[in-house]
């Protein structure tokens, strides 16, 4: 069982950054795909970005690619979302996720959730 604790979200004005924290549980983090999904009023989850249990393999959303980073410290059981030249269209509701594996689709696990409202 992997828990997972997002923290980092807030309101910023458009144009601004966040950076997005996710603590996992447990002694095993680095054998988990690790993501970042988002869900918006009224829409499905969407996949924001993904990294590989190791590390060494990214993928981001097209609405997202050059403006958000996904990282992740296995040292610290943390992956991080940075989001800079943040737009409107980013306002959603922003989970952590993790699968046992290489990759975290589908997603096993979920956090709560923290919201980021970006302001025009």
């Amino acid at each position: 069982q992997v828990q997972l604790v997002e923290s980092g979200g807030g309101l910023v004005q458009a144009g601004g950054s966040l950076r997005l924290s996710c603590a996992a549980s447990g002694r095993t983090f680095s054998s988990y795909g690790m993501g970042w999904f988002r869900q918006a009023p009224g829409k499905q989850r969407e996949l924001v970005a993904r990294i590989s249990s190791g590390g060494g393999s990214t993928n981001y959303a097209d609405p997202v690619k050059g403006r958000f980073t996904i990282s992740r410290e296995n040292a610290k059981n943390t992956v991080y979302l940075q989001m800079n030249s943040l737009k409107p269209e980013d306002t959603a509701v922003y989970y952590c996720a993790a699968r046992r594996g290489v990759v975290v689709q589908p997603p096993e696990y979920w956090g709560q959730g923290t919201q980021v409202t970006v302001s025009s």
